[in-house]
């Protein structure tokens, strides 16, 4: 690895991007790590949660963001706020608990300092003592520091920094993905059902969000599911329905062919669809008066639309990929340059048949949870591929599939489901965030 310090040094870093590969302290460095906090992950839309996981006034989840912990909590009002989770007294995480309600105020556990729901300040103890004082002058006296929050069909974001770009100017091009998933209830409207699935991985977070529209590997690494799923649809009597798990692994032995032809689209941001054309989602089987329910209540030309998007992800980078069919929610939370959250959470549509969120948590037992027929592939290559990047060799990681002149990749955004323009895309994106603010 190179021992040079990136920090303040934009041309070290434009130098780890080639236009067809990318040098390996991308994933290996702790200083790239502590700068995509500081320059990607601060200026970026986080996905921090949905709004049904907080229905009533002062509930709340607490996560964290870029190495920064938050709350997002409903008002009195029913919109919701992102208050950094930190006491603008000695700095104590105020709510340390994953989630719950808060009441009407928010009270810090070390010296009792209390704060309205919406971070601003309600009372100290030992007021006298602070008469005189420049308490009332500085940050201290503000209250709790509100983060920019943005609420798009009931997925919740925030951008940490106090200045940049919306959310709609940011999501751009992939709103219509939250659309979509909105869409596929009558009523419009989704809300997590169930836990989530977490899993810590020793990766790099890009390794994992590579994998997420890398549609080249589930013919190697997922044999393991894919072949025994062959097996048993073979022998699986042809009268009889076959169980949801064969519908959902079966696809991922589809072919080189098939993975090729389902196609891909970039888009600006480092965003990005895999699976234009068609993905493993797209044979399930159609549910009675299901699409009736839709006609009725989105029309026929809508129906169609919402139906027949079918990706394999769709990325909001940097860290969010969705499912449109089955309805689920992957969110990657970096912890380390080694180190990675992985959550996985299901939607459920409203008015819309139990079988769709049945069919969600299938899948995602069978290929998310770390014990499934298929994740435990994808972590053992992920774990495996950090320790060995950092040995001898070649370091130099191949983004070559299917390279173009750059020129024409961004003119051209379509692309085949296998080619590695998708990882191109995101580098371009991350390297652009990494030494824009030394270019200013």
């Amino acid at each position: 690895m190179n021992s040079i310090s990136y920090r303040d040094r934009p041309d070290a870093i434009r130098a780890l991007i080639d236009v067809d590969r990318v040098h390996r302290d991308v994933y290996l460095d702790a200083e790239l790590f502590a700068l995509e906090n500081e320059r990607l992950f601060a200026r970026a839309w986080l996905y921090v949660g949905h709004i049904s996981q907080i229905p009533e006034a002062g509930d709340y989840l607490s996560t964290t963001l870029a190495d920064q912990p938050v709350i997002l909590i409903r008002q009195a009002d029913g919109t919701v706020r992102v208050l950094l989770n930190r006491c603008a007294h000695k700095g104590a995480m105020v709510l340390s608990c994953a989630s719950g309600n808060a009441g009407k105020f928010l009270r810090c556990p070390y010296h009792a300092w209390t704060y309205k729901i919406d971070g601003k300040p309600l009372g100290v103890p030992l007021r006298n003592g602070y008469e005189g004082t420049r308490l009332h002058e500085c940050e201290a006296g503000a209250g709790l520091t509100n983060v920019a929050t943005a609420v798009y069909r009931g997925f919740v974001f925030a951008r940490l920094a106090p200045e940049g770009r919306s959310f709609e100017d940011y999501a751009g091009a992939m709103l219509p993905v939250f659309d979509n998933l909105a869409d596929r209830s009558p009523a419009g409207e989704l809300r997590v059902s169930g836990g989530c699935l977490r899993s810590v991985m020793q990766c790099n977070w890009k390794i994992y969000l590579e994998n997420v529209i890398d549609a080249v590997h589930p013919v190697s690494t997922h044999e393991s599911a894919w072949q025994p799923a062959r097996d048993a649809a073979s022998e699986w009597p042809a009268h009889l329905p076959r169980p949801m798990a064969l519908e959902q692994l079966l696809p991922f032995g589809a072919g080189y062919d098939f993975f090729q032809q389902a196609g891909a689209r970039v888009y600006p941001q480092g965003h990005c669809i895999l699976g234009t054309q068609a993905s493993i989602h797209s044979g399930y089987d159609a549910l009675p008066g299901y699409e009736d329910a839709l006609r009725q209540a989105h029309g026929r030309q809508r129906t169609h639309e919402v139906l027949s998007f079918t990706p394999q992800n769709a990325v909001l980078f940097p860290t969010l990929a969705l499912k449109s069919s089955p309805q689920t929610l992957r969110v990657i939370r970096p912890l380390a340059v080694d180190r990675t959250l992985v959550e996985i959470w299901a939607l459920a549509p409203r008015d819309a048949p139990a079988e769709l969120l049945h069919r969600t948590l299938t899948y995602n037992r069978l290929t998310f949870s770390p014990m499934s027929m298929v994740a435990h592939d994808d972590i053992h290559v992920f774990e495996t591929l950090q320790k060995s990047l950092a040995g001898n060799g070649n370091p130099w990681v191949s983004l070559h599939r299917e390279h173009r002149a750059e020129q024409t990749e961004a003119a051209c955004p379509d692309i085949s489901g296998t080619s590695e323009g998708l990882m191109r895309n995101q580098f371009r994106a991350w390297l652009d965030a990494l030494v824009s603010s030394t270019d200013a």
